[in-house]
């Protein structure tokens, strides 16, 4: 999904929120809503070196000459990626043609992180810590990769009849090089009418949550405004399920990605 400014996703607080808590409900942002919520000794907790080098194993860390970090085709990352897409190939081909009676054009919705374009070796350059401030640069400087893929299924789907539009969670001003680097990495059209960031400063009009949305609002909204211009969403891919709840879209396909959560 997008990479909202606004997120505290050090990874101690993604892995609290969604794995290493025991017998209790867990509040927003990660902390126990009561003491029995917390572990009760070291060995209920994933040691910190141990979840990275699991993450690294997962992903096939590779590193260059310049020491920065990729994820292995042959890895079983790519290997599980690899299955979602094909059988989202298979759903987009028979179900190109689903409404086009109703005068509906058939349309698929990306987010960009780690489901369009991998953010891998920001994360192992950070630690998994997200810092508004180096994320920006990193985004502005350097063309991440594209998920293992994801550009040739976006491609296809193109070839077939769909419209493809990117709903994300960077901010409007990360457009430019958001836009530059799907192009650069064979992902069809990002323009102004195919591209939706946040823009809180001066949210559209069909957000009802206008400034304030989280992510299931802003994308869900954002979503039923594709609807609205004559499009039928058959596929919205995400790797948060808070990309893909909220309706307005056909069936959702879940991207892997262990690396964080977002609510």
């Amino acid at each position: 999904m997008g990479r909202e400014t606004v997120r505290n996703r050090s990874r101690l607080l993604a892995t609290l929120a969604v794995g290493v808590l025991v017998g209790g409900a867990v509040a927003g942002g990660g902390l126990a809503l009561a003491d029995t919520s917390a572990p009760r000794t070291d060995r209920q907790i994933t040691n910190m070196t141990d979840e990275v080098n699991e993450i690294k194993a997962y992903y096939g860390d590779t590193v260059d000459a310049q020491g920065e970090h990729w994820p292995s085709p042959t890895s079983n990352y790519a290997q599980q990626v690899a299955g979602i897409e094909k059988d989202a190939e298979q759903y987009l081909r028979s179900h190109a043609h689903d409404g086009s009676a109703a005068g509906q054009k058939p349309a698929i919705v990306l987010d960009v992180d780690d489901t369009s374009l991998s953010t891998y070796n920001y994360e192992l350059e950070t630690t998994f810590v997200y810092n508004p401030a180096s994320n920006a640069t990193y985004i502005a400087t350097k063309t991440m990769p594209a998920v293992f893929g994801m550009n040739s299924l976006a491609q296809q789907a193109e070839h077939e009849g769909y419209t493809v539009f990117y709903i994300t969670g960077r901010p409007e001003s990360q457009r430019a090089a958001t836009a530059a680097n799907l192009a650069a990495v064979g992902f069809p059209t990002a323009d102004a009418s195919h591209l939706f960031l946040k823009n809180t400063a001066n949210p559209p009009s069909y957000l009802p949550c206008g400034s304030t949305c989280d992510t299931i609002g802003y994308k869900s909204a954002t979503r039923a405004h594709i609807e609205s211009l004559g499009y039928r969403i058959v596929a919205d891919f995400g790797d948060q399920y808070s990309d893909l709840k909220g309706g307005h879209a056909g069936r959702t396909y879940k991207i892997p990605n262990p690396m964080y959560y977002l609510p």
